[in-house]
């Protein structure tokens, strides 16, 4: 004999599998349905609109394969092809050294003409044979213009003045062996005082639009 419970577990065994017969039996006609929107004019527009999504998708995945997908930095500077190379004695550009209000005015410069402005100390012995190196390893880099501070780096410079036409070459502070020789095109010599800093940024500034 079965129980009032039994009962319900029964009926709703059945209930479950006439619910699945009525699906399954559903799944055809829903297909047939679809084959059929898919055929004549509906069916083409809405085959353009699915290609056409997937192309988009694929062209975005592509683009985003070469890199992190993050946009460039618009405001990284877009310097010219052009180097300003200051040479100091060793203690370079820090406050107070006398190579600091020249390297203020190479960056004034720097801002204003998207130069690149880098600087070198001479390390060791103070002399011009110790300075000679240090100079022509400038040189060598290809900078557009050296800028020289300090006695020995000053008479290494001028002395390098005749060999290096390319080169424009501008010397501060107490003027080395070679300053009492002859002016060249390719020398500018600026004297230490309090407009030094102005001085230099017109210089380089200048000499950059020169070329």
């Amino acid at each position: 004999m079965k129980t009032r419970r039994a009962w319900r577990a029964t009926e709703r065994e059945a209930a479950k599998r006439e619910a699945a017969e009525s699906g399954a039996a559903r799944i055809p006609g829903l297909l047939a349905a679809g084959a059929g929107a898919l055929r004549g004019r509906a069916g083409w527009a809405l085959g353009s609109v699915l290609v056409l999504a997937l192309g988009l998708v694929g062209a975005w995945l592509f683009a985003g394969s070469d890199g992190p997908g993050t946009p460039p930095d618009t405001r990284a500077r877009a310097y010219q092809d052009y180097d300003a190379c200051l040479l100091t004695d060793e203690r370079g550009i820090v406050t107070g050294a006398p190579a600091a209000p020249v390297w203020e005015g190479m960056q004034a410069a720097s801002l204003d003409k998207r130069i690149r402005v880098t600087f070198v100390p001479v390390m060791g012995e103070k002399s011009v044979e110790n300075a000679r190196p240090f100079l022509n390893g400038l040189v060598q880099r290809d900078c557009e213009i050296v800028v020289a501070s300090g006695a020995p780096q000053v008479a290494a410079a001028e002395a390098a003045v005749e060999k290096n036409p390319q080169v424009r070459f501008v010397t501060v502070g107490e003027a080395g062996a070679g300053a009492a020789g002859p002016a060249r095109d390719n020398l500018v010599r600026v004297a230490p005082g309090a407009s030094l800093k102005d001085d230099i940024a017109a210089t380089v500034k200048r000499l950059a639009r020169e070329g």
